[in-house]
């Protein structure tokens, strides 16, 4: 048998800015692929990408207590991240 102690453990579940981070990371394999294309980034993109920054505002502003000071300094190295890709997708193969 189990000792008490295992089922007294709390859990606290993933980090908001964990999961943040991987939804911006699927997100943006989905549709920057499929619409970025030599020196040419469809407006569908962009609208993609502005109603992922919405759901980031709202996600970030929503839990806001558990953005310590590593957390936000993730997010904003993934957000650097990010627009890198975009830039190496924006230029790749022309």
């Amino acid at each position: 048998m189990l000792p008490e102690e295992v089922f007294k453990r709390r859990h606290r579940g993933t980090p908001e800015s964990f999961s943040l981070i991987i939804v911006n990371t699927i997100i943006l394999a989905l549709i920057g692929p499929g619409f970025i294309h030599c020196h040419q980034i469809s407006i569908v993109f962009w609208i993609g990408l502005g109603l992922l920054a919405i759901y980031n505002f709202y996600t970030i502003r929503r839990n806001r207590d558990n953005f310590d000071k590593a957390a936000t300094i993730a997010y904003i190295l993934s957000i650097v991240v990010f627009a890198a890709v975009i830039v190496i997708l924006a230029t790749r193969g022309c």
